[in-house]
Parts: structure tokens; C-alpha cells; sequence
């Protein structure tokens, strides 16, 4: 009996199973598959950069860049005979011109246009596109070789639509950044990516390399273009790509907008030259064996191996040995890295630094000033029949040195610019070049160089010094 009613209950436990399964199955499609509320807007159905580029586009802008060049005159066009067979095309020489094109973003309601140095560079007729096709000429106000940034002013116009700027420091690796641009001259272009690293250096672009790196396709012609995040405001100048075939690899280069806001400054405030706080020492990076020695963690920071008699370092305590570690709490890396942290400083105030020195840590306060031009610079422009025709020199000072990162002297003179096509050109002189000795006579001030190469000669033995080694050469007369 008691096995009969077992047996009972299980069939009733195994029926009750078999018709909740069955009410589920029966149910299920209104259970789960009730049709979903119609998506509102084209943001709800796929995620979109759209209210960003929106709100970003209409401030960036196409440079267009040119100069016109008159070609050397031929001789031979002074004979009228020849220009009666040969044309008329008179002796003074053809014209050529020279272009570049390159992108912008408008920073202030005024006209303010920040781009790259070398969209720029030497040119000396600039025109802007606005997103709203108008055509308007631009003024260079400021060119800044040393980050490879320009600063532009519309001469027509005004309440421009601006981009805001951003904060390069805020970024992380990982935010998504676009870059607005015109590459290959197609046309305003929109790319995507994120922020694939910080701080990069040793990319060889600036005086000051310290990069945002970026997957975002970057393109000839995107030069000069923002970088932009999600809150549409700028926080890079797209400068510089990685790439062997020409075109974008996923590895571009832009420079941070805090940079971007001390060159801005000093174009507002009128002035063609930025000046920037001077260290008034030489860094070295740490190698792993320099760690090692040093007691370090890790391969950080850099090292002080020489520090020049009352100057900024100097006056502040530092010595020979140190190792620089941070900048106002901001860790560096590298001597690019202190390089930038104090270049992004006012003049007048102090930079608080950590330094190692003989294993312990130490805080030091250093003064912000711009390093000294003294000897003035008396740039002479060179002319007449000689190895230097066509170079323009400058006398070397702390300002030059800081300046042009001269290295082996700290007086004399340097070759500031060399012209295109120039004799000098053809010789090989290098702007950063400096001059020792010509014909025997030491050279001391750029008076001396131009007095040197007044005099006639058969051959000229010329002293120099590049990238740190000495180096003499005789060329004929």
C-alpha cells in the first residue's frame, strides 16, 4: 500500500512538470519577444560622433600657403638677337611659385588661427577656407619653429565660430579623439580613433618632443588640424605621421593643446617670438646601467651633467649629478620631458622640482626666467663671392644656445639660416652650423666672419662644428 501511494504521487509530481513546461512553451514568445518601442532618433539606433563634429567643424579651417619666387635671369636674354629668335622673355629671370597646403582650427571669435610652423614655413602669401567655402587671407603673426606652430589672424571678418580648448594633461590612453583635417586636399575630412599613447618623444618633429600619439587617420594635408574629444574642444594640433608609404599607418602624431596655449599667448599679447623659462644646465636621459648606479627603480628622469655659473640651476642649487624627477609634481620620463613641462610655464615664477641626489630625495625651487642674449645677435645676412654667401649668422648667447640646441660652443658664431639655392647651400653649410676659424683668423662675433669673407681668396679653410664635432675643410676660391 504504502509503495502504491509512492507511486501515485510521483505520476501527480510528474504530470504537474510536463503542464508548467507546456504553459511556459505556449507562453514564451509573448514572454520575451514582445516587439521593442521604435527608436526615437539615429543616436538611438547606433552610436554616433555626429553632435561632436556638429559642434567642432565649423572652426576648422584649410591653409593654403604660397610664395612666389623669381627664377635667376639668363645672360643670354640680354642679347637682342637671341630674344628675337628665343622670345621675349627678358632678362630679369622667370617666376616660380612655391605651395602648401595644410589644415587650421580658429581659437578666438577675432580670427585666431592656429596651425603647424612648416604649413607656413617660408611663405609669405597665406589664404584660410572656412567650413563655409568663404576665402579669406590670413596674416602670419607668429611663427614658432621650436613646437612647429604658427599663429594666423583673418583680415576679414569677424565672430568667427571657434573651437574651445581642451585640457592635454586630462587625457588618458584610451579616450576616443577624432581628427578634422583636409587630407590630400579632398575636402574637410572626419577621422576616428582613440588615444593610443602620451607623452611620446625621440619622434624627431620639434625642439619640444613630447607627443599624443593617435590611431585616428592622419593625412598630408591634415597638418595643422585639431584633435578633438568627445567634448568637441581641442586638445592636439595634428603634426606628423609614422608612415613609409606616405599615407596613414594608424600611428599619428599631434602636439598637445596646453603647449598650443603658451605660443596663443604670446601672439595676443603682440609679441613674434616666444620666450620660454631656461634651465641653464644639460640633461642626459637615464639609462638602465645609469639607474642601476643611481639606486633607481626603473630607468627615470634625467640627469644634470653640466650646469652652467648663475644661471637658473645654478642659483637654485642644483649640481652635476642630480637627477631631475618631477616638474610641479608631473613625473618626467626624459630631458624632452623636463623640456616641455618648463617651456609650458610663465615667465617670473617658480618651478618646484624633486631631485635625487645621493639616493635621497630632495625638493628644489628654481627661478622662471628666459636665458640672457648677451652678446646681442648683430645677424649679418652674407653676401658677395665666398662659402658663406647666402648664410645668416647670428652671435652665440645663452638665449641662441637655448634657442637653436647649439652644442660644442658658447661663444662665436652660428649659422641662423641658409637660403635656397644660395652658394652657401651649395657648400653644405647647415643652419646650427658653427663657425670657429676662416683662413686661419678665429672667428669671435658675426663682425669678424663678415670682415673674413670681404678679402679675396684662392681657397678658404673653414673651421666648423656640428652636432657637437669639430671639423675642418678646405674649398677652393
Amino acid at each position: 500500500m504504502y509503495f502504491g501511494l509512492r507511486k501515485f504521487f510521483s505520476l501527480v509530481i510528474v504530470c504537474a512538470v510536463v503542464a508548467l513546461l507546456v504553459s511556459l512553451s505556449l507562453h514564451w514568445s509573448p514572454l520575451y519577444a514582445e516587439p521593442a518601442e521604435t527608436p526615437k532618433s539615429r543616436a538611438e539606433i547606433t552610436y554616433s560622433f555626429a553632435s561632436v563634429v556638429k559642434k567642432a567643424q565649423p572652426a576648422v579651417v584649410n591653409v593654403f600657403a604660397s610664395r612666389v619666387e623669381r627664377m635667376p635671369s639668363n645672360p643670354l636674354m640680354d642679347d637682342p638677337i637671341f630674344r628675337r629668335f628665343f622670345g621675349e622673355g627678358g632678362s630679369g629671370g622667370g617666376r616660380e611659385t612655391s605651395q602648401s597646403l595644410g589644415s587650421g582650427v580658429i581659437v578666438d571669435a577675432s580670427g585666431l588661427v592656429v596651425t603647424n610652423h612648416h604649413v607656413i614655413e617660408g611663405m609669405t602669401d597665406v589664404k584660410v577656407s572656412l567650413a563655409d567655402k568663404r576665402e579669406i587671407p590670413a596674416q602670419i603673426l607668429l611663427r614658432d619653429a621650436r613646437t612647429d606652430l604658427a599663429v594666423l589672424k583673418l583680415k576679414e571678418g569677424a565672430n568667427f565660430p571657434i573651437m574651445e580648448l581642451g585640457d592635454s594633461d586630462a587625457l588618458e590612453v584610451g579616450d576616443l579623439t577624432l581628427a578634422i583635417g583636409n587630407p590630400f586636399g579632398v575636402g574637410q575630412t572626419v577621422t576616428q580613433g582613440i588615444v593610443s599613447a602620451l607623452s611620446r618623444t625621440h619622434v624627431g618633429i620639434s625642439d619640444y618632443g613630447f607627443f599624443i600619439q593617435t590611431d585616428a587617420a592622419i593625412n598630408p594635408g591634415n597638418s595643422g588640424g585639431p584633435l578633438v574629444d568627445m567634448n568637441a574642444r581641442v586638445v592636439g594640433i595634428n603634426t606628423a605621421i609614422f608612415s613609409k608609404s606616405g599615407g596613414s599607418i594608424g600611428i599619428g602624431f599631434a602636439i598637445p593643446v596646453n603647449m598650443v596655449k603658451t605660443v596663443l599667448a604670446t601672439a595676443k599679447g603682440g609679441g613674434k617670438l616666444v620666450k620660454r623659462p631656461w634651465l641653464g644646465a644639460s640633461l642626459q636621459a637615464i639609462t638602465q646601467e645609469i639607474a642601476e648606479g643611481l639606486g633607481l627603480d626603473r630607468p627615470t628622469g634625467a640627469l644634470l651633467t653640466d650646469v652652467q655659473a648663475k644661471g637658473p640651476a645654478d642659483e637654485a642649487g642644483l649640481k652635476r649629478g642630480d637627477v631631475i624627477l618631477s616638474v610641479d609634481n608631473q613625473v618626467v620620463d626624459d630631458p624632452e620631458a623636463v623640456g616641455y613641462r618648463l617651456a609650458m610655464k610663465p615667465l617670473d615664477g617658480v618651478a618646484n622640482l624633486t631631485v635625487l641626489r645621493s639616493g635621497k630625495k630632495l625638493p628644489v625651487s628654481m627661478k622662471l626666467v628666459s636665458a640672457p642674449e648677451n652678446p646681442p645677435r648683430d645677424q649679418i645676412k652674407l653676401k658677395g663671392q665666398t662659402p658663406f654667401a647666402g648664410a645668416t649668422i647670428i652671435n652665440i648667447s645663452p638665449a641662441v644656445i637655448d634657442e637653436m640646441s647649439v652644442q660644442g660652443a658658447t661663444t662665436g658664431v652660428v649659422i641662423a639660416e641658409v637660403e635656397e639655392g644660395s652658394i652657401a647651400q651649395q657648400f653644405n653649410l647647415q643652419r646650427g652650423d658653427i663657425v670657429l676659424a676662416v683662413n686661419e683668423q678665429k672667428i669671435a662675433s658675426t663682425r669678424d666672419l663678415e670682415k673674413a669673407t670681404l678679402a679675396r681668396a684662392y681657397y678658404w679653410k673653414i673651421t666648423l662644428v656640428r652636432g657637437g664635432q669639430v671639423f675642418t675643410t678646405v674649398v677652393g676660391g
